[in-house]
């Protein structure tokens, strides 16, 4: 079981939460920055980088839209309380952390958690991460698949050296990202970096992951996390 997986206790000495309110937006507490970033093309038209396009003034406490109908996004503006927003969080235990998909490589071992999967492309460059791990003994394709997985914004994927065994995690400051996607026009999730707490409604803490995306269309069925909706045209 990885660092992802792990259930982990909310940390009392980190003042940095999002908590998720009753069909409400999220509130963020603790001075937790807040950055819009696109994700970026390269020529032959695969996902690649990401861009930063603006950086929000930090504040103590703010509120995120949820619902996706706030006419000040990424911020809520009250919009939730006037069309019955229903924000009923579904993710639960969040099963679907304890039985990914496994693919062994000769060096790399990739965790494929298939429920998260926010459409964020990064993976189908090359051939794509599930057969780069399978070639993980030539570098090119091992620092590619290992690119790959840390630039998927929700932990799907997850690579692991098959040598430790352990997970090879990007080093994420502590912060929330606004995905937008120019290409497709696609207005994507919140992206929760570094481990951040997310706390439900009825204070039960999430597993502490070091990538989480959360839903921000409202129209996610597994609720406060993104699944991949906001791409479904």
């Amino acid at each position: 079981m990885t660092e992802q997986t792990k259930k982990s206790q909310e940390p009392k000495n980190d003042p940095m939460k999002i908590t998720v309110s009753r069909n409400g937006p999220y509130i963020v507490t603790g001075n937790v920055p807040i950055i819009q970033e696109e994700i970026c093309n390269d020529d032959e038209g695969y996902c690649r980088t990401w861009r930063k396009v603006k950086e929000f003034p930090p504040q103590e406490t703010y509120a995120l839209c949820r619902c996706g109908h706030s006419q000040n996004k990424p911020f809520c503006d009250g919009t939730h309380a006037k069309i019955n927003f229903n924000g009923t969080e579904t993710a639960g235990n969040e099963p679907y952390l304890r039985h990914p998909r496994v693919i062994k490589g000769p060096e790399l071992e990739l965790l494929d958690y298939e429920n998260l999967c926010v459409h964020a492309r990064f993976c189908m460059r090359a051939g794509g991460i599930w057969n780069l791990t399978e070639q993980s003994d030539i570098p090119e394709a091992r620092a590619t698949a290992i690119e790959e997985a840390c630039n998927c914004p929700s932990g799907r994927l997850v690579i692991r050296d098959q040598e430790t065994g352990k997970a090879i995690e990007p080093a994420l400051e502590k912060s929330i990202v606004v995905i937008e996607y120019p290409p497709r026009g696609e207005h994507g999730p919140l992206w929760v970096r570094g481990g951040i707490p997310v706390v439900s409604a009825d204070g039960k803490p999430y597993h502490i992951r070091n990538r989480l995306t959360l839903c921000r269309c409202g129209k996610s069925e597994n609720k406060p996390f993104c699944d991949g909706s906001h791409a479904q045209h």
